[in-house]
């Protein structure tokens, strides 16, 4: 009742307001504390009187979406307007898009739009930024995708001219530095399928200065350059972490660092890397983060600097990581690479992704045929069904990809106190969905024997799993050989390991296997 009358109480304030308002909507926008006022009635208005600010705004939406205090008022209209009305916003769109991406306001509300957008409606807006000939004749356009070289093929366009058109749009977006939008990052993707060597280069050079910064979006007009510059280093100092951790929360974003990552120099890798000291944690614990860690982990050379930066945070948290969905991948990828038991397809589709100009002639067959695949659909459908590891590997570097395993988790000593942490943690992880993997790969020794030098710690490991499943059968926990998790690693351990399986004999089965033979979890 409290909360209904507070409502009620609400809904009678905003009306009230947007009586006064009425027909001052306009001018209104223009000023920092009104136009909040009226973005927050919009937020808790009826849809009646939504619609009566939507009509009233409406021939002026796109001027208000380039002004630093009424862009915020025209996101919330797109967020909350009817089908109809956000059809016709879209509709307002063409013609303007390239503009506003150029636009360090107005490219949020393109981005707002196209986020919400249905998937016909997206390839409406990014059809825009490929060619002019899609902007005169839309109607040419109804297709299943908006693949760009679908796109290209289907409507038989020239791919000079339209490389040559997307040119004149990506450039000046790349020179402002508004990168941090999902729009964007398709459209760079769908660039570099057509894009050839030079260009490609071009624009990665450009990417990267710009992901190890901060934002260079601005809360104001369009300022003049010498203003932009100074604006852009006022704001980079206020903000917490660099583009190319903010941009990992799409796969579109998580592509666009790989490219960086795969297609930059020794240099450009380096200072990719040190841009995310202290941001590991966060990047690991992500959907996308923890790939993008991956592929670092499986292509630069320089361990030292990886074991200074990557391996040293996520050595502090081990226990956190080991349990956690995400944050065990990076730990599984050094102990058994790109496993698809632990990564699905569209991960490792990601993994191999490839700048089409820009891969070398020994992997050119390999490579584009996975980019080509991809742009159709996630692959990476050579999963094998007993859950090995995938065919292909990322081979942008030059060191052996054993050696670099080896020096990732023994001279940093990432073996040793992830050995320790299962062996404090055992009952646990053996009993828990993620936990358990991290555990048993371990337990084998790592794929390749990548642990090898390590034997004693290892057999400590399978002396506390064997003591774990010595115990006697107690209401409170789950015994290891009941347990769903627990009883499918051990089996799997007693059929890779040898050792173990002495050990869990000797341990906590001879005498005792009349009492486990009736079970339904039997080994």
């Amino acid at each position: 009742m409290l909360i209904s009358a507070t409502f009620v109480k609400i809904s009678r304030l905003v009306s009230e307001a947007l009586h006064k308002m009425d027909g001052k909507y306009l001018e209104i926008t223009g000023s920092h504390v009104t136009a909040r006022v009226l973005q927050t009635c919009v937020k808790w208005c009826s849809q009646s009187e939504r619609d009566a600010i939507f009509e009233a705004l409406q021939p002026d939406l796109l001027i208000l979406s380039r002004k630093k205090y009424a862009v915020f008022l025209v996101k919330k209209l797109i967020k909350l307007a009817t089908k109809k009305q956000f059809e016709w916003f879209i509709s307002t769109l063409h013609g303007c898009v390239a503009k506003l991406l150029r636009h360090t306001i107005g490219a949020s509300v393109v981005d707002c739009a196209y986020q919400r957008a249905t998937q016909p409606q997206k390839r409406r807006v990014l059809l825009e930024l490929y060619s002019t000939e899609l902007q005169l004749f839309t109607d040419l356009t109804a297709q299943k995708t908006h693949s760009l070289l679908e796109t290209i093929s289907n409507l038989g366009l020239q791919k000079s001219s339209v490389l040559q058109y997307m040119t004149t749009v990506i450039h000046p977006i790349l020179e402002k530095g508004i990168v941090e939008y999902p729009i964007v990052h398709t459209a760079l993707l769908e660039y570099f399928t057509i894009a050839d060597k030079t260009s490609a280069s071009d624009v990665i050079r450009q990417l990267i200065p710009l992901l190890t910064q901060g934002s260079s979006i601005i809360d104001g007009d369009e300022p003049s350059a010498p203003e932009l510059q100074n604006k852009m280093k006022a704001k980079k100092k206020r903000l917490p972490e660099p583009l190319l951790v903010q941009i990992m929360n799409t796969r579109e974003g998580l592509k666009i660092g790989i490219s960086c990552l795969k297609h930059g120099s020794v240099k450009d890798r380096k200072k990719i890397i040190k841009s995310l000291k202290g941001h590991i944690m966060k990047l690991a614990l992500s959907d996308y983060g923890c790939i993008l860690l991956i592929s670092i982990l499986s292509i630069v050379d320089d361990t030292k600097l990886v074991t200074k930066v990557v391996i040293q945070e996520l050595a502090k948290h081990l226990k956190q990581l080991i349990f956690d969905k995400n944050g065990r991948r990076p730990l599984l990828q050094l102990l058994h690479p790109l496993c698809s038991s632990y990564l699905p397809p569209a991960d490792l589709a990601c993994l191999n992704y490839r700048v089409p100009s820009l891969i070398s002639k020994d992997e050119a067959p390999e490579s584009t045929t996975e980019v080509i695949t991809e742009n159709r659909v996630d692959v990476a459908t050579n999963k094998e069904q007993d859950g090995s590891e995938g065919m292909h590997s990322a081979n942008d570097s030059k060191k052996d990809p054993l050696q670099r395993r080896k020096e990732l988790l023994m001279k940093s000593e990432l073996a040793e106190a992830l050995i320790q942490t299962c062996v404090e943690n055992v009952g646990e992880l053996l009993r828990t969905n993620f936990g358990k993997d991290v555990l048993q790969e371990i337990a084998v020794g790592g794929k390749d024997s990548v642990l090898e030098g390590m034997t004693d710690r290892i057999h400590s490991l399978h002396n506390a799993i064997a003591s774990d499943a010595a115990r006697p059968k107690t209401e409170d926990t789950e015994h290891a050989f009941d347990n769903y998790h627990s009883s499918r690693v051990i089996r799997k351990l007693v059929l890779e390991s040898p050792a173990f399986a002495a050990i869990l004999w000797k341990e906590a089965l001879e005498g005792k296997c009349e009492t486990w033979a009736d079970g339904h979890r039997y080994l």
